[in-house]
């Protein structure tokens, strides 16, 4: 427990390296969550169950997005 609040801590002070991979880690999300609501639509083409899946698709996608808009704030901190 406290090495996760060392590094948690550790993280807060460096900034930069939290931008970068909290923006990184977004991008990520964001683009599987693009390549499963892709996927869930070609599913829903072919008749197959779909709803859960596209749901749980876009969820990963907007939460992509909200990782990456809230590394913003990181980028140019000291």
């Amino acid at each position: 427990m406290y090495k996760l609040a060392y590094s948690i801590f550790v993280m807060k002070k460096n900034t930069k390296l939290r931008w970068l991979l909290q923006s990184a880690g977004g991008l990520i999300l964001t683009g599987a969550g693009l390549s499963l609501a892709i996927d869930a639509g070609i599913t829903k083409m072919q008749g197959g169950e779909w709803f859960w899946y596209g749901t749980g698709a876009l969820v990963v996608f907007q939460a992509g997005l909200c990782c990456v808009i809230d590394s913003v704030r990181y980028k140019n901190l000291k």
